[in-house]
């Protein structure tokens, strides 16, 4: 009998009854399809990505909601439009100094969790717990309800052409959004995985036909709102552009989080990351230039749907078409967050930093259940509030605050670690230049965004003393333990989820 098999009838007690119950030596209605041979066989990650696959990971991860919500952002803090469309290339930029320093990590410590991973092996345990936190109870979930909210601002603009969609409304459809790719995540990873191709040729599509009508409306002269007229030159306000800009960015660094799957990485990780990057941000410039063709400023600031208001200008009675493939890529993006996040809360798992529910898969349709709902219900929570932006400059703060520190891995390494195997060896200028401008965009903006760069601040914060009462105490009250131990027992029997080990026994 297989161990899933074994470990599911441990957990109702050894024989159950014949009312459809699993004897030893039977099978039952859950059973799934043996993966190997042997039963004590180790399942682990096969190097199955190629280049391709790796650059469609990048690309598919960070292009999302952001080139369709950010631009009014980004506009609002910098005030012209070529200081916008600055900040997206200085964005661009940014972003890939910080994905070229993550190609040596990368290639140095080969595990799965990404930055968590290289934090863990560099500062210890306290330190990556509180980057493990903020990407799971911050950064993730908040990322989908925001991508989910720009899913229910672009499908409902259409019935409210003339006003803002009613804040509740805008909810309930984000919600429900979650709920089914939820569903579907927790039902089947190949329909998962389906939802994911399919709707990244959608959100490709939709950009490439914005981008050709604006290059159209380019060579006929529509050049007048390229100026510098207004604009906003306060450091503060340039600061929070770029939390703007580089939410449309994030993503980079999702290869990395499953670099044990990538052929010959040495080889194909910098290559993806260096395509991918400027392919990205070659595309999303050109995006907003096709926008500031028809739209002006007062416009874009004054659109919830930027390119949705750019198809009512120009596409006339084939105007739906945008709306419609935006919605389709904000649907892929959410459930691409809920794709990998798994990963993340299992590294965490793994490490005993995050609950053991979360390392367990559900026995017969073998997705990563509990991993999903907890995504779930914690983006539940960020959907309380329908203010795009300021989500936005949570999930900012938190962000780059991290990601620096992941950065400053690599200096620290080369200083401690000096004789550590480096098959890629970046030029110190690139991390110092990324810890500078991340210290820019993370300390600058609590002078000019303070309510919300405080609650980012006391969400991290909040991490310490969870860290020191479930993680670092280690002879904890055996009710406690018990406790659980039960706890966990009863959400694998509602769930019907195991994993690869017995389960626990006080």
């Amino acid at each position: 009998m297989c161990n899933l098999q074994a470990t599911f009838a441990y957990l109702f007690n050894g024989r159950m009854s014949k009312s459809g119950s699993i004897k030893d030596d039977e099978k039952g209605p859950y059973d799934p399809v043996p993966i190997t041979d042997k039963a004590n066989d180790e399942i682990k990650l096969e190097a199955k990505m190629s280049l391709l696959n790796g650059i469609t990971v990048i690309v598919g991860s960070i292009i999302g909601s952001g080139i369709f919500v950010s631009p009014t952002g980004v506009l609002k803090y910098t005030g012209s439009v070529n200081a916008s469309l600055l900040v997206w290339t200085a964005s661009g930029i940014f972003s890939t100094v910080g994905a070229y320093c993550y190609a040596e990590l990368g290639c140095m410590i080969r595990k799965s969790g990404a930055d968590y991973a290289y934090i863990m092996e560099t500062f210890g345990p306290f330190l990556a717990f509180i980057r493990l936190w903020v990407e799971c109870m911050i950064v993730r979930p908040c990322s989908q309800a925001i991508v989910a909210l720009t899913f229910s601002v672009y499908v409902l603009k259409p019935v409210f052409p003339d006003c803002a969609p009613p804040d509740d409304a805008t909810r309930i459809l984000a919600a429900c959004c979650i709920c089914i790719l939820a569903f579907i995540n927790c039902w089947d990873v190949k329909w998962a995985t389906r939802v994911q191709d399919i709707f990244t040729y959608a959100k490709l599509l939709a950009l490439f036909i914005i981008i050709f009508a604006g290059a159209y409306q380019l060579f006929t002269g529509h050049t007048q709102y390229f100026t510098f007229d207004n604009t906003n030159t306060e450091v503060t306000s340039i600061a929070l552009s770029f939390y703007s800009g580089l939410f449309a960015y994030n993503g980079w660094n999702y290869l990395n989080f499953i670099i044990e799957e990538l052929k010959d990485p040495v080889k194909n990780l910098p290559k993806a990351i260096a395509i991918s990057c400027v392919l990205v941000t070659t595309v999303y410039v050109f995006a907003n230039m096709a926008f500031y063709t028809t739209l002006s400023p007062v416009e874009v600031l004054g659109s919830e749907a930027v390119a949705v208001t750019f198809a009512n200008r120009l596409f006339g009675m084939f105007a739906w078409m945008i709306p419609v493939f935006v919605a389709l890529s904000t649907f892929g993006a959410v459930n691409g967050i809920l794709l990998t996040s798994s990963r993340l809360f299992y590294a965490g798992a793994c490490e005993g930093q995050m609950p053991e529910i979360l390392t367990m898969i559900q026995i017969s349709r073998l997705t990563p259940t509990p991993a999903v709902l907890c995504m779930t219900m914690l983006s539940m929570l960020y959907l309380c509030s329908s203010d795009i932006f300021a989500l936005i400059n949570y999930v900012g703060f938190a962000t780059w605050l991290s990601i620096g520190v992941s950065v400053l891995c690599l200096p620290w390494l080369r200083w401690t670690q000096p004789k550590l195997l480096r098959p890629i060896k970046v030029n110190l200028f690139f991390p110092i230049i990324y810890i500078l401008a991340t210290l820019f965009v993370t300390i600058v903006p609590m002078y000019a965004s303070p309510v919300e760069t405080g609650y980012g601040c006391l969400m991290i914060l909040s991490s310490i003393p969870v860290y020191f009462v479930f993680v670092a105490w280690k002879s904890k009250p055996k009710l406690f333990q018990k406790g659980v131990i039960s706890v966990t027992k009863f959400l694998q029997k509602i769930m019907l989820v195991v994993g690869k080990s017995k389960p626990a026994q006080v």
